[in-house]
């Protein structure tokens, strides 16, 4: 299979310019709170390049392309053109320095978002800028074709999206694990008192709670799901579910409306029609309001369960959505 053309002469093309000003300002926004929060914590050379899957997909790669490039290698084992191509992207990503983060995608494994990205053939290599989907080429192809390609995008993601990439120390720990870990757990009186607290229709308290917990264990899944809910059944405590329909009938393309009634749908029991409402409203929405259609709608997911086909559905929708 030959190599398609690697031009990157049509990136302007594909990023709204709106896009590119709206994302280059949150990039510079981003950068500034990490400066005051004393910086960005350095990587490993083995952590530019990462393997994901669909589960991981929105997290590894669509949330990082905010920070950095991201180039996605779509491969196969059965693949012979993959087995010489992924190994000098690999090589690449460590040399450039964190200009671009590496995913590495096994076609087998993941289908749908092969399928997704519309791939005919591998090895295929897109990138993902600020979540603009970009095709970067098809095929075997020479290093010299690839650095080329890869010096037009590095420059697009800085000029047009903020975009310097990620800060990369030989020494760092695999993994960008901290120095200090604040052991977890036992947090089975804090847990229980946010339990009472929802019982007692103190809601604020709930929430509370959960955060105590989440401050020392962010990876706690039960107060991670209390505070998903708790913080759901906050927000719909007092709304007019009347007006709120009303607002989302006559307002398809308003983020604000449409997110309140998705709440009301989700707590009513409503779980396919809350997400099919987010997803259709990403559709119809650019910029800040789409980003916060997002937000919610991953909010809604944990209330959910990452787990519940209901989700993983929806997640794989969320996704063509945002292509």
């Amino acid at each position: 299979m030959q190599p398609r053309n690697m031009s990157m002469s049509g990136v302007v093309d594909l990023a709204a310019v709106k896009a590119a000003q709206e994302a280059k300002a949150k990039a510079e926004q981003t950068r500034a709170e990490t400066a005051r929060q004393g910086g960005a914590g350095a990587v490993s050379p083995a952590d530019l390049v990462i393997d994901v899957d669909e589960a991981g997909f929105e997290r590894d790669v669509l949330q990082r392309s905010a920070e950095v490039p991201v180039v996605i290698d779509f491969w196969a084992e059965w693949c012979q053109p993959c087995k010489q191509l992924s190994p000098v992207l690999e090589r690449l990503a460590v040399e450039y320095g964190g200009r671009f983060l590496l995913a590495k995608i096994d076609v087998d494994a993941n289908q749908m978002l092969m399928q997704q990205f519309g791939i005919q053939g591998i090895p295929a290599v897109f990138a993902v800028v600020a979540g603009q989907a970009l095709p970067l080429f098809q095929g075997a192809a020479g290093e010299e074709q690839i650095r080329q390609t890869l010096d037009q995008l590095v420059q697009v993601a800085e000029q047009r999206f903020g975009l310097t990439g990620l800060t990369v120390d030989p020494d760092a720990e695999p993994g960008g694990a901290p120095e200090h870990e604040v052991p977890a757990g036992p947090y089975d009186a804090l847990l229980e008192a946010a339990v009472q607290a929802l019982d007692a229709g103190d809601l604020g308290g709930a929430v509370q709670a959960y955060k105590n917990v989440l401050s020392d264990d962010p990876g706690n899944t039960e107060a991670k799901l209390g505070l998903a809910q708790a913080e759901l059944l906050q927000r719909v405590q007092d709304m007019d579910p009347q007006r709120v329909r009303k607002d989302a009938a006559e307002k398809p393309g308003d983020a604000d409306a449409q997110i309140a009634a998705a709440d009301l749908d989700l707590v009513g029991g409503h779980v396919e029609d809350a997400f099919a409402r987010l997803i259709d409203t990403v559709r119809r929405t650019a910029g800040d309001d789409r980003d916060a259609v997002r937000r919610r709608l991953l909010e809604l997911f944990e209330v959910v369960g990452p787990e519940d086909p209901r989700v993983v559905g929806a997640r794989r929708a969320l996704a063509r959505a945002l292509f």
